[in-house]
């Protein structure tokens, strides 16, 4: 008997940045290492990642961190996080260490931590056993992870379709998840995202028709955009490309080894025949493949679009095919990028997402995962919380009693001892830290309020110069304004706020000394309240005082 608790410090009210706890007794093993992508309200905001203190403090009791695939949601955190859990082990199958290793190394990073493992093969640690599976999704070697208790097996689902199509480094093991299901499964976690979808999730995942029918459609050149990681997407492309007269141009250096890596690996199957190069880049029968930048959804199409790109310009007679999903909190940059290339009068082709699902498991999907695993506790993850409750309902539908159906947040720790659920309410320290430009540390809720309050009511910087002996203003106050007021129709309300400052400056000025604090914190309040009276505005407001 154990003491067992599972713990997310994200991905659970939210759409990426995952990462799941699961501590037997003294050990603890990591699940993911996932970022989020920023929304248009993050201002300035590259990405978030999860907040590991938890993992810092306890960093000796790691036993390792094991990630399903090679998704941002997934492993996009592993770069700003492994300095802090530096000499723990990072356990993935061969295409998602390879996407981990390019990663790390286009951010100079150096780790020899990274350990390849396969489907079927158990990892043993001091007797407790984690078993990878092979599971479905939109990239090669996704697995899902059963870890053996004394207790019985904690199963993490990942993300997963089922599928009987998806062959090879992409099917479903589901014999082995049969198996599993026999042994005895005391808790269940699936990811949640499209649990209020009905049905099954296959065919509407497959854009095979789609893309065929945009190739004999378009007689000219089309550019396709997709995710990069996206692998079975990139090879419906190529399967139906060959189809035809057409030649794939495969745009920039990541997306090209990565493509070149899955044909050398067998995850592709291309005739390298259809792929041209930059020659080809404005012929007619030219389809142009970009992707999108790491953990910046849309980048490189934007960059198309606003004609920084030195090879492609869109052009009337151009198609745009964009195979990408709308990322949640992006929905303005998406739908901007449509008006941008309406407005060059290109065609575009989108996928509905009525119509054409990602590589997730909708109700039946999920249902068919708790029928084969059969838990004693089910805890829906990976996804808005309306999404989990709706996974939820679906677990009481198959026969989940609701007592044994757990519904939590990031932080929030699950208990189980001897084999029972106990509630505790104990919770650690998550949050999300988010990344800014090249640094790994937090900037932090203030910047982020600077920034908006910038962005909202401008910024106003107050500069006077006093003479070292009289402590006299000898220069000033000059006013400085950026987004905030027309200088040249401010004449009047520029004049008041000069004297209000002169006051302030004046009153705080001794023969000896001078207050700079007490300036600097009146001009603040003072000057506040007068201009949000005369205007409805606050700007942001700075003092500079020097003396000479």
């Amino acid at each position: 008997m154990s003491k067992i608790s599972i713990t997310a410090l994200g991905g659970l009210n939210e759409n990426g940045k995952n990462m799941y706890v699961i501590e037997v007794d003294k050990n603890i093993f990591v699940f993911e290492a996932g970022l989020k992508y920023a929304d248009e309200f993050t201002l300035g905001i590259d990405y978030i990642i999860p907040n590991i203190e938890y993992l810092k403090k306890n960093k000796k009791r790691i036993k390792g961190i094991f990630l399903t695939h090679g998704h941002d949601e997934n492993v996009g955190a592993l770069s700003d996080i492994i300095k802090d859990l530096d000499g723990i082990k990072i356990y993935a199958a061969k295409f998602t260490l390879d996407v981990v290793r390019k990663e790390l190394e286009n951010e100079e990073i150096v780790s020899n931590n990274l350990v390849e493992i396969k489907a079927n093969k158990a990892i043993d640690f001091d007797g407790i056993k984690i078993f990878p599976v092979n599971l479905s999704h939109s990239i090669p070697d996704n697995l899902g992870y059963a870890l053996y208790t004394s207790d019985g097996v904690i199963f993490y689902a990942s993300d997963f379709v089922f599928d009987s199509l998806m062959r090879g480094a992409y099917k479903t093991d589901l014999g082995k998840l049969a198996y599993i299901g026999k042994q005895g499964v005391l808790c269940l976690l699936t990811e949640s995202i499209y649990a209020d979808k009905v049905g099954h999730t296959a065919p509407n995942h497959r854009t095979n028709n789609l893309i065929r029918e945009t190739l004999n459609k378009e007689d000219k050149r089309i550019i396709f955009s997709i995710l990069n990681s996206h692998i079975y997407r990139i090879q419906e492309l190529f399967n139906e490309v060959a189809k035809t007269n057409r030649k794939v141009v495969i745009m920039g250096k990541m997306l090209q080894n990565l493509i070149n890596d899955a044909i050398n690996n067998h995850y592709l199957k291309v005739d390298k025949n259809i792929i041209g190069d930059l020659s080809n880049i404005n012929d007619d029968t030219a389809v142009i493949l970009i992707s999108d930048g790491r953990k910046k959804p849309y980048s490189n199409i934007i960059k198309i679009l606003n004609g920084y790109d030195k090879f492609i310009q869109i052009k009337p007679t151009d198609t745009v095919f964009l195979a990408t999903p709308i990322y949640e909190g992006r929905e303005k940059t998406f739908y901007q990028v449509l008006d941008s290339i309406s407005k060059m009068d290109a065609n575009i082709v989108t996928l509905s997402p009525k119509k054409y699902l990602s590589h997730h498991a909708s109700s039946e999907d999920l249902m068919m995962m708790i029928d084969l695993m059969n838990p004693k506790y089910y805890f829906p993850v990976k996804g808005e919380y309306r999404c989990q409750v709706a996974n939820a309902d679906l677990a009481y539908k198959v026969g989940i009693p609701r007592e044994n159906i757990i519904l939590k947040q990031n932080g929030e720790m699950v208990t189980f001892k001897d084999g029972k659920l106990v509630d505790d309410f104990k919770k650690v320290p998550s949050g999300s830290i988010l990344i800014d430009g090249d640094s790994s540390d937090d900037i932090g809720e203030v910047v982020l309020r600077d920034r908006e309050m910038l962005s909202d009511n401008g910024i106003m910087i107050i500069s006077a110069t006093l003479n070292k002996k009289t402590k006299k203003i000898i220069a000033g106050p000059e006013i400085l304004t950026r987004g905030f007021i027309y200088v040249k129709d401010s004449a009047d309300l520029l004049k008041e706020i000069k004297d209000i400052c002169s006051k302030i400056i004046d009153d705080n000025t001794h023969d000896n000394f001078v207050e700079f604090n007490k300036i600097k914190t009146n001009i603040r309040d003072e000057l506040g309240r007068f201009l949000s009276n005369q205007t409805g505005n606050k700007p942001m407001i700075i003092t500079v005082i020097g003396e000479v």
